[in-house]
């Protein structure tokens, strides 16, 4: 689909373009299995209201053009595994640590390229400032002597929302396990509530319509579902195709398509039926 209407007999328009967003997976080791922080969104949001997501959110302008201290795969490492431009790459992944701290209070970075915070109460503050876009990640890092830990992050996924959504992302998600020492709460503005559930838990509140999973969110779950332990998930290597859903005809209505989209929509439950995006 390279168009839509507004409404029947409206001139076509051009679909707005995404913006790029980040969003990350943090999963810790608990007794049944690995497990994911999930957040439910505040209803007010002009984004997936009342949704289930993870952390994340769109990159900042000054996310790419920032100079920082840097540990672990460089910007062409990251370029290579999105299969994008290095600037670009950068942008994501600190986007990625950025939002990580901003909604739930977890910091990818340390005083030194081996080692991370164990305690990040001392920035709450700055927390507040980057959430308001007050100070850039490049800024409190410096002020605070920090290195940014790439290496505490891996590529997963990335999914793109149709073009007939109004409000667009092209989201690259990734994969991050807690810090020993870390704790990560739900201290924003964003979330409505926090959670640690382990995927196969997640996904039975979905199905029982205690939460909403949008596809994407639905995917990653039902992905680390199939792993053992933090170690397996952060040792694996997923192929990233950019996934961008349609709607298509199918037997008289329309469905959204996307790779098993036939298992979401046999499990999903009926009031939600049909709706969907691809964001988180």
């Amino acid at each position: 689909m390279s168009e839509t209407t507004t409404s029947a007999g409206a001139q076509p328009q051009e679909p707005s373009a995404p913006k790029d967003a980040s969003t990350v997976m943090l999963v810790r080791d608990g007794a049944n299995g690995p497990e994911v922080f999930l957040q439910r969104r505040v209803g007010a949001m002009a984004f997936a209201a009342g949704m289930t997501v993870f952390p994340g959110g769109g990159v900042d302008p000054a996310d790419s053009t920032v100079e920082i201290d840097w540990a672990g795969p460089d910007p062409a490492w990251w370029a290579e595994r999105f299969a994008t431009t290095e600037p670009r790459a950068k942008a994501l992944v600190c986007a990625a640590v950025r939002e990580t701290f901003e909604e739930c209070g977890v910091l990818l970075a340390g005083p030194t390229a081996d080692t991370v915070v164990e305690d990040t109460v001392p920035y709450r503050a700055a927390r507040g400032k980057l959430e308001r876009r007050e100070l850039s990640l490049a800024t409190f890092l410096a002020e605070e002597k920090l290195v940014l830990r790439a290496d505490l992050l891996r590529p997963w996924a990335n999914w793109i929302t149709p073009v007939i959504e109004p409000r667009r992302y092209d989201t690259h998600f990734f994969v991050a396990v807690l810090p020993q020492g870390q704790l990560a709460d739900g201290a924003t503005s964003e979330a409505a509530e926090v959670q640690w559930r382990t995927p196969a838990e997640a996904l039975d509140r979905w199905r029982a319509g205690t939460d909403i999973l949008l596809p994407p969110t639905w995917s990653q779950l039902d992905a680390l579902g199939r792993f053992a332990s933090t170690a397996e998930i952060f040792a694996a290597e997923p192929v990233i195709d950019a996934i961008m859903p349609e709607f298509i005809d199918a037997h008289g209505t329309k469905m959204l398509s996307f790779p098993d989209n036939d298992r979401y929509f046999a499990d999903l439950p009926e009031p939600t039926k049909l709706k969907g995006s691809a964001r988180r």
